[in-house]
């Protein structure tokens, strides 16, 4: 006997994207619904509008039934999603940073060695997912280590939680420590049995995960190359252009390459769902190749100001028509706030004279992450049929925030004044499939 249709209601003020609002903040980018509300049906989005207009719609006996969640004057959006996020880095957050290669070496590498006990992998799974949450983040393209049970540990841990989310194994084969080294057939072989293990199961997907291309053999490139190629519906992650001593190391190490960019695209791993960390130091001309190749880059501006790599240039990305997500890339990032991280994002863009408005900031933490990961058929707006992952946010979670909120005049600098004030205490509350998750 099939099992009856589970059916949640939910009232509050709800923003979600159809579309990039554009530099123009074009209005036919969003919906806005002062009082509006969200109609769930097993764990799906059944419809979405005006709460007087909705409830009226729905079958009196389907509303009375229903599990009512009232958010009234709080902010109701999809979840936030995090496109770049170092899980075994939690522990090493707000370390001292000096530059990005020192930060490999004084502390990412230390971090990730303690992974081969497992123990140790399920306890910081447990937790970095226990934190996304707290902060609103429901979906994320997460590294984990280059021992194949720390993506086991994340994946039951997400699991559990019934999240949408991607992680991988990373890939590296050389300049780094011998605990840390795979092989390129080692590699290859623990990526296949973890794609067969955990690629599809529920709402999780395997991403390949080379860290970067100089602790990768040509081999290892190829390899993963051919992987990549095997299967129509894998992910692949890692760094690009994030540091300009990275970026001379690279040419060293590959001389027959015309760019940074061209190692990658040379071994295949220049496509659709691919997505690179940082990509700041990069030519028009790259960023249009990215384009043109169905790739995204993750806008890391907490981590790319704290290890001072530089300021991606959000605004000549997208008009060169780049997919580009938001993201903490914990724990050369700060934090796990993706709020705190779009005020950053703001100041970065400042950096380039093309401020970054709260309507193009709000999209770029939801739809704008979905569409860089290729998970905008599932999530990232409130359109029907999408699964209902959404984040509850107080406008006036702080006694600033609130006396802010007293002297605005429009939704565009409310929002404006939450992604710059705004913190994770802003969170009431984390619901995935429609279900709440996590309190703030």
């Amino acid at each position: 006997m099939p099992m009856p249709d589970t059916h949640v209601l939910v009232r509050g003020q709800i923003l979600h994207y159809l579309n990039d609002p554009g530099p123009t903040d074009d209005p036919s980018a969003w919906e806005f619904f002062d009082d509006g509300a969200l109609w769930i049906t097993n764990g799906h989005i059944r419809a979405v509008g005006p709460w007087a207009a909705l409830r009226a719609n729905m079958p009196p006996a389907i509303r009375d039934a229903a599990t009512f969640h009232d958010h009234r004057g709080k902010l109701v959006l999809p979840g936030l999603v995090d496109t770049h996020i170092h899980y075994p880095q939690a522990g090493v957050i707000g370390s001292y940073g000096r530059q990005l290669l020192d930060w490999l070496n004084d502390y990412t590498f230390p971090a990730e060695a303690r992974f081969a006990d497992y123990s140790v992998a399920e306890k910081t799974a447990s937790f970095v997912v226990d934190r996304l949450l707290a902060h609103g983040t429901t979906t994320a393209s997460v590294f984990a280590t280059v021992h194949a049970h720390s993506v086991d540990a994340f994946f039951r841990a997400a699991e559990a939680k019934n999240l949408r989310m991607l992680c991988g194994k990373v890939l590296m084969d050389r300049h780094c420590p011998d605990t840390l080294s795979d092989t390129a057939e080692s590699g290859r072989a623990d990526s296949q049995a973890l794609i067969e293990r955990w690629h599809g199961k529920g709402r999780l997907g395997y991403t390949l995960t080379p860290r970067f291309a100089p602790t990768s053999t040509r081999e290892q490139l190829q390899a993963t190359g051919e992987l990549f190629a095997s299967r129509p519906d894998l992910h692949l992650q890692t760094h690009l252009a994030e540091n300009r001593a990275e970026i001379d190391w690279v040419r060293q190490l590959f001389p027959e390459r015309s760019s940074y960019l061209d190692v990658y695209a040379h071994y295949g791993l220049l496509a659709p769902r691919t997505i690179y960390g940082h990509c700041i130091h990069l030519s028009d001309a790259e960023r249009r190749e990215m384009a043109a190749s169905g790739a995204a880059a993750a806008f890391c501006p907490t981590s790319n100001f704290f290890l001072g790599s530089g300021a991606f240039d959000y605004a000549a990305s997208t008009a060169a028509g780049l997919r580009v997500g938001l993201a903490t890339d914990v724990g050369g990032g700060t934090g796990f706030s993706l709020i705190r991280t779009l005020g950053q994002a703001y100041e970065a863009s400042q950096i380039h004279g093309t401020p970054l408005s709260a309507m193009r900031g709000w999209y770029l933490a939801t739809l704008g992450g979905a569409r860089a990961l290729y998970l905008d058929d599932h999530i990232g707006n409130f359109q029907p049929g999408h699964e209902a992952d959404f984040t509850v946010l107080d406008w006036t979670a702080t006694p600033e925030l609130a006396w802010r909120m007293d002297n605005t005049r429009s939704l565009a600098e409310r929002l404006f004044a939450l992604m710059i004030l705004g913190d994770e205490r802003c969170v009431v509350a984390t619901h995935v499939m429609g279900e709440r998750a996590s309190p703030g």
